[in-house]
């Protein structure tokens, strides 16, 4: 009886057996006909990455066992030791200490550019060795949106690769390829899996040369996701436009809601008219806005305590884009390793707090961060 699943199962094992030495010599001559060794490429990763692949339209994709390994992935893809890179000051918190204090240690020099100036003239900001410029779709945690479009013509009038960290977007918002990008990166431990049980990431290159030297760096370095963690993010891949709609549905809701409450100084949120990119975000997001947004209480330490304390929905748990709704704290999490300076200079302040903005019934959500305000406001 010939057994053909529909679902692809678990190839949980570190190596693959050849028959005879024409099968080794098949899998050395026909890449992407056998297996060897799991490192090299398993079934299950290579789904994974094919899959996130086909959604961003890219030329090939490597899948990471982090999304921090993926953004170290896109940038030894160009560059070497005694290369500089340019990197949006308004960036993930990882991804400047990734740069700050180990690429520095390989010879990799970086220099932050202002989020106004990313889609402008870079050469102000040009060295003789500079390779590329990584920033993000959506920023983390203020959510500025790139004008995609302008930062690769600016990149590529200096001979430089865009590389774009789409984790916030997705590719259901924004597909960075279409704005001409060079790399994608996604944290898939976030929407791309969606349950918060996935640590994992995904590099996509526009270029079949670049999918050829990411494939190199993931088996080189080891980068390679697990069979089991690539299972699962694929399982969760499959609502990922399911739960993006219903992310940003409630998400704007929840922003408009913010809006109306005193203690709140500001909200951050691309969906909102008053976002000085929403009519990009609009356009650039097919109306979609997001599951994330932040906003500002007063900066007091123990006014941002009673708020987490008084939640219910909002759990304090430092990630985000699982179904169930979370909040976190920049300026102790995501930002912590950033200099006082560089966090004032970003807005990452005392009083900033983000969500992540779940799929729950949107009734139950808004009704916790009512009893949460009612009690906020009788304190302040």
């Amino acid at each position: 009886m010939h057994i053909v699943p529909k679902i692809t199962p678990i190839y949980q094992t570190s190596v693959f057996k050849f028959e005879d030495l024409n099968e080794l010599e098949l899998y050395f001559g026909e890449p992407g006909s056998r297996y060897m060794y799991s490192r090299n490429g398993n079934p299950n990763s290579d789904e994974l990455a094919n899959a996130v692949n086909l959604l961003e339209g890219g030329a090939g994709a490597i899948a990471t066992g982090s999304g921090m390994a993926a953004i170290f992935a896109a940038i030894m893809t160009y560059c070497v030791a005694g290369d500089h890179v340019l990197c949006a000051a308004d960036i993930y918190g990882g991804s400047s200490a990734l740069l700050n204090l180990e690429l520095s240690r390989l010879g990799i020099a970086v220099t932050y550019v202002p989020f106004e100036d990313l889609g402008g003239d870079l050469t102000p900001y040009l060295q003789p060795r500079t390779r590329l410029l990584l920033c993000e779709t959506i920023s983390n945690p203020l959510l500025r949106v790139v004008e995609l479009r302008a930062a690769a013509v600016a990149c590529h009038a200096c001979g430089l690769k865009l590389v774009v960290d789409n984790t916030f977007a997705t590719p259901v918002l924004t597909r960075p390829f279409d704005h001409e990008a060079d790399l994608v990166i996604h944290s898939v431990t976030k929407y791309i899996s969606g349950h918060s049980d996935v640590t994992a990431g995904v590099v996509v290159a526009r270029a079949v040369e670049d999918a050829s030297r990411l494939k190199q760096i993931g088996v080189l370095f080891g980068l390679t996701l697990s069979p089991m963690e690539s299972w699962l993010a694929v399982r969760g891949l499959k609502t990922l436009r399911l739960r993006v709609e219903a992310h940003c549905r409630n998400a704007e809701a929840i922003a408009q809601f913010l809006q109306q409450q005193p203690v709140v100084k500001a909200v951050h949120y691309p969906g909102l008219r008053e976002h000085p990119q929403h009519l990009l975000a609009a356009s650039q997001g097919g109306q979609l806005f997001g599951g994330m947004l932040s906003f500002q209480l007063e900066d007091e330490a123990e006014l941002v305590n009673q708020f987490m304390r008084a939640t219910k929905r909002f759990p304090f748990a430092p990630s985000l884009a699982g179904v169930d709704s979370s909040l976190s704290y920049p300026l102790g999490t995501s930002h912590r390793s950033l200099t006082p300076e560089q966090q004032v200079d970003l807005g990452i302040t005392v009083g900033l707090v983000r969500l992540s903005v779940g799929i729950e019934p949107i009734s139950e959500l808004l009704t916790d961060l009512e009893e949460v305000f009612a009690a906020v406001s009788h304190t302040v």
